[in-house]
């Protein structure tokens, strides 16, 4: 459960995050930020049992941030884990569109016996990889031009009532904001086999496609040429901004962790769950970036969301977005959820007071989600944002700064954990500050 919350979104953005990094100091920064963030994973897990003399056992993080940090604790703490529940959502949201679109579209063709080809560049033969970002700095949207066709006046009818960013996004309103307004989270944690599978096929895919396109590497540590991006690069923050929120279970990890029949196993089952999802990332993101195809085309066309580098009449991708797409409409209410037991508890005192507020709630969750897809379908930036920001409050501060407290309180603070506890804190400001500066 706690691999297929976390590896939801941000695996596909990971090839991206290492070609802005550079390769080598990519594949660094995943097992780097992967330790670090389990650490403090493990820190919030911990989190209750530091406190003496009082029943922790139904307390959510926020609880133990308003133990330590008063008022402020527990309503900034809110605050972040909002953001970060609601950032998930969102490209959840961006990316159910692209998928829905996308399979739409091959449906349709296929169907109406329609030759289209994408207008950007890209590889020949039958396994083609294309270029979005070389054709224009917006996402793809409808650029295609069709070769023959039955009816060209139905084609372009179903182009204007199915668009990537003006109708999508609308359609999936009728299906996720019923499924938001149900009681029960056990329904959504039974289809969780469909995470699995979507991963497996997509490691897959990936393998498949790595072994007809081959390996394309060209090490420069500092220099850039006309295919290939340096082994450093000075954007690697924004490498880290979207691992802040791939490896984020922090605000919703003491939840997750309650349905854990053995209790004894907390660590254990959340140490395999991050090596699982850091083998995974680390895996996707370094076949997706050796084997695309450079030359001809340039390490800089790997887009934000991979399967976008291939086109839409590709079968296999089709079948990655078809996979994904229901992974994402079971997960989207896990984590709509979780969004509202943690606000709804904390204002009422009742995760579910009732059905009025809980479609209010989520009717604002589903229009910011409905926002971003419509003006803003950016997922790189969506996740390297709500990321960095979150992540300063749960992965580094909070953690860092109640263990601190609570040794302090013990009087077994030592200066290495003071030094190394600091440490992260300033690892976790310089993190947020970077993403604005580049």
């Amino acid at each position: 459960m706690i691999w297929n919350t976390m590896m939801g979104t941000s695996i596909l953005s990971i090839p991206w995050g290492i070609k802005q990094a550079g390769f080598t100091s990519g594949i660094i920064l995943i097992l780097l930020m992967g330790i670090l963030t389990l650490y403090c994973c493990y820190r919030v897990v911990k989190s209750r049992q530091m406190i003496p003399l009082t029943d922790t056992s139904n307390w959510e993080f926020p609880d133990v941030c308003k133990y330590y940090f008063g008022s402020f604790g527990q309503w900034s703490s809110l605050l972040f884990s909002m953001v970060s529940l609601v950032g998930a959502m969102v490209v959840y949201w961006v990316l159910m569109s692209n998928f829905l679109f996308n399979t739409g579209k091959f449906i349709y063709n296929f169907v109406h016996d329609i030759n289209v080809t994408d207008i950007v560049p890209g590889t020949n033969g039958s396994n083609k990889v294309i270029c979005p970002s070389a054709a224009s700095d917006h996402p793809p949207q409808n650029r295609t031009v069709m070769f023959s066709s039955g009816n060209r006046t139905g084609f372009e009818l179903f182009e204007e009532w199915w668009d990537k960013s003006k109708t999508v996004p609308f359609y999936l309103i009728a299906v996720l904001l019923p499924l938001l307004n149900l009681k029960s989270p056990s329904f959504f944690a039974k289809f969780n086999v469909l995470g699995t599978i979507s991963v497996v096929y997509l490691v897959f895919l990936v393998t498949v496609k790595a072994a007809h396109l081959g390996i394309h590497l060209e090490f420069n540590w500092f220099t850039e040429n006309e295919f290939f991006v340096p082994e450093f690069r000075i954007l690697f923050p924004q490498l880290t901004g979207v691992l802040t929120l791939a490896f984020f279970i922090h605000n919703c990890v003491i939840t997750l962790l309650q349905n854990n029949r053995n209790q004894e196993n907390n660590v254990r089952d959340l140490s395999i769950a991050y090596f699982l999802v850091g083998l995974t990332y680390l895996y996707v993101g370094v076949i997706i970036f050796a084997s695309f195809p450079s030359p001809p085309l340039s390490k800089e066309c790997i887009e934000q969301n991979f399967l976008d580098n291939f086109p839409s009449d590709d079968i296999m991708s089709f079948v990655a977005r078809i996979f994904l797409l229901f992974q994402m409409m079971t997960v989207y209410p896990l984590l709509g959820y979780l969004a509202r037991v943690q606000l709804l508890r904390q204002f009422f005192g009742n995760a579910y007071p009732s059905l009025f507020h809980v479609l209010i709630l989520n009717l604002a969750i589903v229009g910011a989600g409905v926002a971003m897809a419509r003006f803003y379908p950016n997922i790189g930036g969506i996740i390297r944002y709500s990321g960095a920001t979150c992540g300063l409050a749960f992965v580094f501060v909070y953690p860092s700064l109640i263990y601190m407290i609570s040794l302090h309180r013990a009087g077994q603070l030592t200066w290495p954990a003071l030094i190394i506890h600091i440490f992260i804190i300033l690892l976790g400001l310089a993190n947020l500050i970077a993403q604005f500066l580049l």
